[in-house]
C-alpha cells in the first residue's frame, strides 16, 4: 500500500497550475511586453526561496468515472519568499486566468495572504494586475441573485498597515477592488505603457459618464504621476521590483523590530566644501536641494518617492552611517517651496509612515510659508497645512532640523514641534519671521507709509533698518536658535545625532498610537 497514486494526481494538478491560463493566453500576455504572473514572482524574489500556498485550488471538471478532465487554477497565487534574505509573503494576480477578475477561490487566498503577512508579522507585496474583483453582475447567474458586496480581507488590509510593511505593484490594466488593493499600501509604483489603474474601466465610465476615453487617458501614468494616488512610476517590471526591494531595504520586518542597519564605507566624518556656497546670498534665486540631500547622506543611499506629486516637498528614505533615515526637504524650485495641498497631503503621509516603523526624520527647511492666495483658499490648503504640522507635532520618533534659509509662517514653524527637546541646526543663510520682512514692512508700517510724502524712501529706511536684525547671529544670540553650524559640518553632527537616535528607538517598538492609512 502507498500514497503514490494521490502524490502523482497532486504534482499533474501542480503541473497544470504551473501552466496558468494556458499557452494561447500566456503568449497573447507576453506579447503586451508582460511578464507572467511567476516570471514576476521569480525576478522578484531571491532565487529558489518561494514557498506556494494553494497551488492546485481552483475550478476542477472530472469525468463519470471520477478522472480530472480538466482544471483551471485560481488567478492569484499566494505563498512565502524573501527579499535580501528576509521573508516576506506575496499574492500576486495571474492576468492569463480570466483576465485576474476575482472567483471565490481566489478571493479566500486573497484573504488568506493578508493573514499569513498578520499573523506571522512579515511584509505584504501585492503584484496587481486585473481587478481582483468578481463583479456581482457575472455572478447572477451562477448565484442566481445579486450579493451585497465585501471587500475580502479589510480588516486585515487596514490592520496590516500598522504592523507591517505593505508595497503594491500595479503591473496591467486595474481597476475596482484591485485599485483599491494597490493605494491601500505603504508604497505603490506603476510601470509605463502597460499599467493602468483607474475605479471603474472606459466602458463603464462611457456609460456612467458619457467621456469615451481610452485606458490609458483614462488611467495611465500620465494621469497618476501627479494625482498622489501612486508613489513612483517606472520604465520596467524589473525596475518596479528594483524600487520594492529599496523599499522594504530601509524598514524593519515589522512594528517589533527596529530598522535595519546597514555597513556603510562612506565616512561619517566627510564634509563638503560646496556646501559652504550652495546657497545664494540672493534670497529670492533658488538652488538644488537634491545635491545638497547627496553630499550630506551616505552615498548612493537616497530612495525619492513621490518625485512628481506635491514636488515643493521632497520625501525618502537614505542613509546615515548605515542607518536608516526619513526626511523631508523643502525644494525652492517648485512654487518657492511652499507648502501646497499636494505637499502637506505628502508630508502628512511620509510622517506617518516614518512613524509606524520608527524611522528618525531629518527635516531640512527652506519654507517660506503656507502658499497663499485665492486659489490656495478654495482648495482649504489651510486644513491640509494643520494636517502635516499636526502629523509632525504627533511624531514620537526623534526628528532634527537643518534649518537652510527660511522659516516663515504657520508653516514654518510647523516643520518641527519647536516645544519639545527635538535638535536644531541652522545654516548661516538662515531668515525667519512671522512674515519676511520685505512683506511684513508693507502690513505693519501701512499707516504710516500712506501717511509719508515719500513712502518709497521710507520704505527702503525701514528695510535697511530692519536688515540689521535680520543676521540669524544676532537670533543666535537671545538663544532664539541653538545652534548655527557652519554647512560642511552638517554631515558629521548628523552622524553623530543619529546614533543617539537609535538609542531610543527601543522605547518606541510596537503599534504607534494611530494606525497609518494609505
Amino acid at each position: 500500500m502507498s500514497w503514490q497514486p494521490e502524490i502523482d494526481e497532486l504534482h499533474k494538478r501542480e503541473k497544470i497550475a504551473y501552466q496558468m491560463g494556458g499557452k494561447e493566453n500566456v503568449n497573447r500576455h507576453k506579447s503586451r511586453g508582460k511578464m507572467t504572473v511567476r516570471e514576476r514572482i521569480n525576478s522578484l524574489l531571491d532565487k529558489d526561496s518561494f514557498h506556494e500556498t494553494g497551488a492546485i485550488a481552483g475550478n476542477a471538471d472530472f469525468d463519470h468515472d471520477g478522472e480530472l478532465r480538466d482544471f483551471q487554477p485560481t488567478n492569484v497565487i499566494i505563498g512565502r519568499g524573501k527579499i535580501d534574505n528576509r521573508k516576506v509573503v506575496i499574492s500576486a494576480d495571474d492576468f492569463t486566468v480570466r483576465g485576474g477578475a476575482g472567483d471565490l477561490e481566489s478571493m479566500e487566498k486573497q484573504v488568506y495572504g493578508e493573514l499569513m503577512a498578520h499573523e506571522l508579522k512579515l511584509p505584504m507585496v501585492r503584484l496587481v494586475d486585473g481587478t481582483g474583483g468578481g463583479g456581482s453582475v457575472t455572478s447572477i447567474d451562477e448565484l442566481g441573485y445579486a450579493y451585497v458586496p465585501v471587500n475580502p480581507a479589510w480588516d486585515h488590509v487596514v490592520n496590516n498597515m500598522g504592523r507591517v510593511p505593505v508595497v503594491a505593484a500595479c503591473l496591467g490594466s486595474v481597476a475596482g477592488l484591485g485599485a483599491a488593493r494597490v493605494v491601500a499600501s505603504h508604497f505603490s509604483v506603476m510601470v509605463e505603457d502597460i499599467s493602468q489603474m483607474f475605479i471603474a474601466g472606459p466602458l463603464i465610465v462611457k456609460h456612467g459618464m458619457g467621456q469615451d476615453l481610452t485606458k490609458e487617458e483614462l488611467g495611465g501614468v500620465q494621469v497618476h504621476r501627479s494625482s498622489g494616488a501612486i508613489d513612483n512610476v517606472v520604465k520596467t517590471e524589473k525596475d518596479a521590483f528594483e524600487h520594492i526591494k529599496r523599499f522594504l531595504s530601509f524598514l524593519p520586518s515589522n512594528v517589533w523590530k527596529l530598522p535595519p542597519i546597514m555597513e556603510s564605507t562612506d565616512s561619517p566624518d566627510r564634509k563638503e566644501g560646496e556646501l559652504i556656497s550652495i546657497i545664494p546670498k540672493n534670497r529670492r534665486q533658488p538652488y538644488k536641494i537634491r545635491t545638497i540631500l547627496q553630499m550630506v547622506f551616505d552615498k548612493e543611499s537616497i530612495f525619492e518617492m513621490g518625485s512628481h506629486y506635491g514636488g515643493d516637498t521632497v520625501t525618502g528614505f537614505a542613509r546615515l552611517d548605515g542607518h536608516s533615515v526619513g526626511f523631508l526637504a523643502n525644494d525652492p524650485i517648485v512654487g518657492g517651496g511652499g507648502l501646497s495641498v499636494k505637499a502637506c497631503n505628502k508630508i502628512e503621509r511620509f510622517v506617518d509612515l516614518c512613524q509606524t516603523f520608527h524611522l528618525p526624520i531629518i527635516n531640512f527647511v527652506d519654507q517660506p510659508g503656507l502658499t497663499i492666495g485665492l486659489a490656495a483658499e478654495k482648495q482649504g490648503l489651510i486644513r491640509h497645512g494643520v494636517r502635516a504640522i499636526s502629523a509632525i507635532y504627533q511624531a514620537t520618533v526623534p526628528m532634527i532640523e537643518i534649518i537652510l534659509r527660511r522659516v516663515y509662517g504657520v508653516g514654518g514653524a510647523g516643520m518641527i514641534n519647536g516645544h519639545g527637546l527635538h535638535l536644531r541646526y541652522a545654516w548661516p543663510s538662515g531668515d525667519w519671521g512671522s512674515l519676511p520682512i520685505e512683506g511684513g514692512l508693507q502690513v505693519a508700517y501701512r499707516r504710516t507709509l500712506e501717511e509719508s510724502d515719500n513712502p518709497q524712501e521710507l520704505l527702503e529706511k525701514l528695510a535697511s533698518q530692519f536688515e540689521s536684525f535680520r543676521s540669524p547671529l544676532r537670533t543666535a544670540a537671545a538663544f532664539g536658535i541653538e545652534e548655527i553650524i557652519d554647512p560642511r559640518d552638517t554631515r558629521p553632527l548628523l552622524c553623530d545625532w543619529i546614533v543617539d537616535a537609535y538609542e531610543l528607538l527601543p522605547e518606541l517598538i510596537g503599534p504607534s498610537r494611530h494606525t497609518m492609512r494609505p
